[in-house]
């Protein structure tokens, strides 16, 4: 019951912290065109995701690819613990951990927010 009374707030609130994200990102790209030099530090990592479902996995993808400075570039094969793999071109990131981890976050609070009853894939790693 206390995850259905939750699940609207939950929605809310990822969709709220998503925005924001969205909006730094936009600050970031708009910086970097207008200003002189070249911030962009081009990198492409493999990322393993905590998704079950194709929808989900899907959501993560499209919300990836619409935030400015990232792009998932391909879908890897399912690995034999049954993780999804995606991979993820960035802009403004040296380092390959740190952008996992922000990856990571932002597909467990997807996954925590719209998800009525939120099942992660222990499998997966960072």
């Amino acid at each position: 019951m206390k995850d259905f009374l939750t699940w609207p707030f939950r929605i809310l609130g990822f969709w709220a912290w998503y925005a924001k994200e969205f909006a730094v990102a936009n600050v970031a790209v708009i910086k970097d065109v207008v200003t002189v030099g070249n911030d962009a530090t081009p990198s492409i990592v493999r990322l393993e995701c905590l998704s079950f479902t194709e929808g989900f996995y899907t959501l993560l993808a499209s919300l990836i690819t619409t935030t400015p400075g990232t792009l998932v570039v391909g879908a890897g094969d399912t690995t034999s613990k049954g993780v999804r793999v995606m991979y993820v071109h960035a802009l403004y990131y040296t380092d390959m951990d740190e952008l996992r981890a922000d990856l990571r976050e932002m597909e467990e609070r997807m996954l925590k927010g719209l998800m009525l009853r939120p099942k992660l894939n222990k499998e997966a790693t960072l």
